[in-house]
């Protein structure tokens, strides 16, 4: 099979499915159109799928020999909440954009579907196509697992890739990689401090949640910085602060909201108990009390070093050497791809693809982002023959 070449010949297609839906962006679970539009193409290429898989998630299935494994490719299909302000002739209108890239994630493996679908009778086993909902939250990969979506036939393996400016040294065409802990995971916590109010002239009367939270927010911050390894990347950050409506009033309550990101699932786990440890305390040391809702979200993405060892050897076939850079450090974002390889080996890659925007760059989650469509074919093409070569080696 000349994969590449294949995957060429359908790079028109994979740009206009691209620019197709980046004009009908949608937000979480909730993507009728996008759904409708994927399942179009899936039907119009002969291909078995399944609709409405926790949510509006499809779940294509190619199939080879009978008696081979199977390899999941996975692609996130939402939106953003963001008014898009790119200028391009197939802009969003809608009030969304495809601010990240799915729209690109989605029309690749679309691409990918294509050519194997072609092949399906050269393939040593079964390929899965996955397209999730709802990638920027709630997270749409936990509720497809558990309906199904590596199941019938089972899944072994699993891949998928990001696109865009994920970082300064990935530059357009340039494939990432990673043979380990690649993002961190997206937890959530909310603190309630609880006092109780009274006259800010008389402050001995009553139980400054104010005064607590000040404590708090430094305290809190020695979690990284006092409990956990110098070399071990964590974050614990703080963006939401609120209490009080007077300045001569002390307020009952004062609730502080953040995320903790961390690559490694005993960090994570220390952080959110020291959080709870922190936060009671010094609210009861200080009179007062606290109630405190940590939500585990994301874990880390962490890629199998074996099945990453033998995918190397697939993208030094589609691109040279020198478009290849290993990841030596995490990224803190996170990505629910990561439920996936939690359930099969497999890897997550990166794939450089960033467009100025009258002359400036502007970065993932931004009203101006856009891609590079002359990189798409190399994602599409690293698919596919990621897929054909786990298949061949298995």
């Amino acid at each position: 099979m000349k994969i590449k070449e294949d995957i060429k010949a359908v790079e028109k297609e994979i740009i206009e499915w691209r620019r197709a839906l980046h004009k009908i962006p949608e937000v979480g679970l909730e993507l009728p159109k996008t759904a409708e539009y994927v399942a179009k193409q899936l039907d119009e290429m002969g291909i078995e799928f399944k609709e409405g898989v926790g949510g509006y998630g499809i779940v294509g299935l190619i199939e080879g020999k009978k008696d081979g494994k199977t390899i999941a490719l996975r692609a996130d299909m939402d939106a953003l909440a963001i008014e898009e302000e790119t200028g391009l002739p197939f802009a969003s209108g809608n009030g969304n954009m495809h601010a990240c890239g799915h729209d690109a994630h989605t029309a690749m493996l679309l691409g990918a579907a294509r050519v194997l679908q072609e092949n399906r009778e050269k393939l040593n086993g079964n390929i899965k196509l996955i397209f999730q909902p709802a990638e920027e939250g709630p997270g749409g990969a936990k509720p497809m697992i558990e309906e199904g979506a590596m199941e019938n036939p089972t899944v072994d393996a699993v891949l998928g890739l990001h696109i865009g400016s994920i970082s300064k040294d990935i530059k357009n065409g340039v494939v990432g990689i990673s043979y380990g802990n690649l993002m961190a995971c997206l937890d959530r916590f909310l603190i309630t401090v609880k006092g109780e109010g009274c006259h800010g002239a008389y402050p001995e009367l009553g139980k400054d949640p104010v005064a607590m939270t000040g404590q708090l927010i430094t305290a809190l911050q020695t979690i990284v910085s006092r409990n956990i390894k110098a070399t071990e990347p964590a974050v614990l950050t703080i963006g939401s602060l609120n209490g009080g409506r007077a300045y001569n009033i002390i307020p009952d309550t004062v609730s502080i909201e953040g995320t903790v990101r961390a690559t490694n699932q005993e960090v994570r786990e220390l952080i959110a108990r020291r959080i709870e440890e922190i936060t009671s305390s010094i609210c009861k040391g200080m009179g007062g009390d606290y109630e405190l809702e940590y939500t585990f979200g994301y874990p880390p993405l962490v890629n199998d070093k074996d099945f990453t060892e033998e995918f190397v050897k697939t993208v030094e076939s589609i691109v040279s050497k020198e478009e290849i850079i290993e990841l030596s450090t995490p990224v803190m974002g996170g990505e629910d791809m990561a439920y996936f390889l939690q359930e099969v080996p497999g890897t997550f890659f990166f794939l450089g693809s960033a467009k100025s925007v009258n002359g400036e760059f502007y970065p993932h989650h931004n009203a101006k982002f856009d891609l590079d469509e002359s990189v798409f074919w190399k994602g599409a093409a690293l698919l596919a023959q990621g897929a054909i070569d786990w298949l061949d080696k298995e």
